[in-house]
């Protein structure tokens, strides 16, 4: 599963995703370049320029499933997010990778992101799984009010900085009952 199965470009009433591109760069950096982005995450340097063009950026490119998030107001990139571990075997697929300025946070961005992206992608996966840092409490948070449930942890590192991995797992079941359909 490739181009427009995990790059589509979805449009909801306050952003569009769409694929990221190279030329994306200065954009998304802009976008990511404050701290408190960071703060809860094992790679809190990310609002470094050279550590977010080597430890995202560059990988977010060569993932084949980045999409940059736009405000359809502004016109503007605001952050981005990505489908990756694609099991076609096991229709399963994770969402992650995911950040948005801190102006937007608490403003329903984040929940209409992740509704466009749930949306298209159940119409090719079974199970939709999350990746996450214990210490971000704001994620955690999120994917549960989408229905997710707690699955299983593992102890992983970030240059070598160790951290313990949550796994949430999503099935679009437990999603349409999390939204009330």
């Amino acid at each position: 599963m490739t181009g427009i199965y995990l790059q589509p470009t979805l449009t909801g009433k306050m952003i569009t995703l769409r694929p990221l591109l190279d030329e994306d760069f200065e954009a998304l950096y802009e976008a990511a370049s404050d701290p408190v982005i960071w703060a809860m995450h094992p790679d809190s340097l990310r609002y470094e320029r050279d550590i977010f063009e080597q430890r995202f950026f560059n990988s977010a490119i060569s993932s084949g499933g980045a999409l940059a998030v736009i405000d359809n107001r502004t016109a503007r990139m605001i952050g981005s997010s990505r489908y990756y571990d694609w099991n076609p075997e096991q229709r399963e697929v994770a969402i992650g990778f995911t950040f948005i300025e801190q102006a937007y946070w608490g403003k329903g961005v984040n929940t209409e992101m992740k509704a466009l992206m749930l949306n298209h992608i159940f119409e090719y996966v079974d199970t939709v799984w999350f990746h996450i840092a214990e210490e971000n409490i704001r994620s955690v948070k999120a994917v549960e009010k989408l229905g997710a449930i707690y699955s299983h942890k593992e102890n992983k590192a970030v240059e070598d900085k160790p951290f313990v991995q949550l796994y949430y797992r999503l099935t679009l079941p437990a999603y349409r009952k999390a939204c009330g359909v």
